[in-house]
C-alpha cells in the first residue's frame, strides 16, 4: 500500500485573518506524520504525531490552543481508534496536560477500559507519568484571547478549531487520532463528539477512516464519522460519502446547530472532505511525499 496522510485543523466561520498560520500548522503537522509513515511507522503512529503538532500549536483549539469554558477554566478531549483491531481510547474534560491524544493512546494501550474522564483521566494521566502543566501555558497566547469578550459565552452551533488526522501506513492498516479544547464558554463538564467512538472519529481496515469536526451536538446525533464510513462501505467514493453525510447532517439535525465537516480515507488510501463552514483547512501528503492543501 502507498501511504497516506490527511490531517484537518477545524472547520469554522472566522479563520479569514488566520489562514495564513492555519495553513502552516496543517502543513507541519501532515508532514510530521508523512514523516512516521515513509520510515515505516504505522498508521497510528502517525495520526499521533501529526496531532500533537497541532496541540502544540496554540492557533488551534486543541492542547495549548485550548479556548476556556464557562468558569475561565481548560477542559480537552480526544481520541484515537485503530483500523486493525478496533482499538480505542479517549479522555474527555481533561486539565493540565498538553498532549491529551497521547493520554488517549495510553488509555488505549495500557487499560482494559476506553475512556477516562476529569479527575480520573489526570490522574491516570500522571500515573504513567505524562508531565502535566500549568493551565495558564494552555491558554497563554491561544485563539481564545483573539475573540471580543462578547463572543466568548458559548451559542449552540459555534464550532471550534478541533483538530484530527486520519492515515494508511505501507500494511494497509488504518487510524485516526482526534483532540479538542471544545467550544468557547462551554459550560463545565460539557463534552462533544470528539472523543466518542463513531462521532468525532472512526476507523475500521474494513470500512475507512474518518475524523470529524464542527458542532458536536449535532455531530453526535447521527454518529457523523461512523456513517460517513459506513456510506464508503455501501460504495459510495470517500468524497461522495463526505458530501452525503453532511447532507444528512443538515437534514436531520437542522438549523445553525448543523455547521461542520470532515475528512474521510478508504480502505484503498482514496480520500474525500466536506465541510459547510467558511473553512476547514486540511492538509494530504501521499503517494511520493506530495503536498496539497485547501481551505
Amino acid at each position: 500500500m502507498e501511504p497516506v496522510i490527511l490531517v484537518h485543523g477545524g472547520a469554522g466561520n472566522d479563520f479569514d485573518d488566520r489562514l495564513p498560520e492555519f495553513r502552516a500548522g496543517v502543513e507541519r503537522a501532515a508532514r510530521a506524520g508523512w514523516n512516521v509513515l515513509r520510515q515505516g511507522g504505522s498508521a497510528l503512529d502517525a495520526c499521533e504525531a501529526a496531532v500533537r503538532v497541532l496541540e502544540n500549536d496554540p492557533h488551534f483549539d486543541a492542547g495549548h490552543g485550548s479556548f476556556l469554558n464557562a468558569n475561565h477554566e481548560v477542559e480537552m478531549d480526544a481520541m484515537v481508534m485503530d483500523g486493525t483491531r478496533l482499538g480505542y481510547g479517549a479522555v474527555a474534560g481533561i486539565q493540565r496536560v498538553a498532549n491529551p491524544v497521547s493520554v488517549a493512546r495510553l488509555v488505549m494501550e495500557r487499560t482494559q477500559h476506553s475512556i477516562f474522564v476529569g479527575a480520573g483521566a489526570e490522574q491516570f494521566a500522571r500515573a504513567q507519568g505524562v508531565p502535566v502543566c500549568p493551565m495558564e501555558e494552555l491558554v497563554a497566547g491561544s485563539s481564545t484571547h483573539l475573540l471580543r469578550p462578547e463572543d466568548r459565552g458559548f451559542h449552540a452551533g459555534q464550532t471550534g478549531d478541533t483538530v484530527g488526522a486520519i492515515a494508511l501506513d505501507a500494511g494497509g492498516q488504518l487510524a485516526v487520532a482526534v483532540s479538542t479544547g471544545g467550544t468557547p464558554g462551554k459550560m463545565p463538564g460539557r463534552v462533544g463528539d470528539s472523543p466518542l467512538i463513531g462521532c468525532g472519529g472512526y476507523a475500521d481496515n474494513s470500512l475507512g477512516a474518518a475524523a470529524a469536526t464542527g458542532s458536536g451536538e449535532a455531530l453526535m446525533k447521527i454518529l457523523f464519522s461512523k456513517t460517513a464510513c459506513d456510506l464508503m462501505a455501501s460504495g459510495l467514493s470517500p468524497q461522495q460519502s463526505a458530501e452525503e453525510v453532511l447532507r444528512l447532517l443538515e437534514r436531520r439535525t437542522g438549523g445553525p446547530t448543523s455547521q461542520g465537516g470532515i475528512i474521510l480515507m478508504n480502505p484503498a488510501g482514496e480520500i474525500g472532505s466536506a465541510f459547510n463552514t467558511h473553512h476547514m483547512v486540511h492538509a494530504c501528503i501521499g503517494g511520493t511525499g506530495e503536498l496539497w492543501i485547501k481551505d
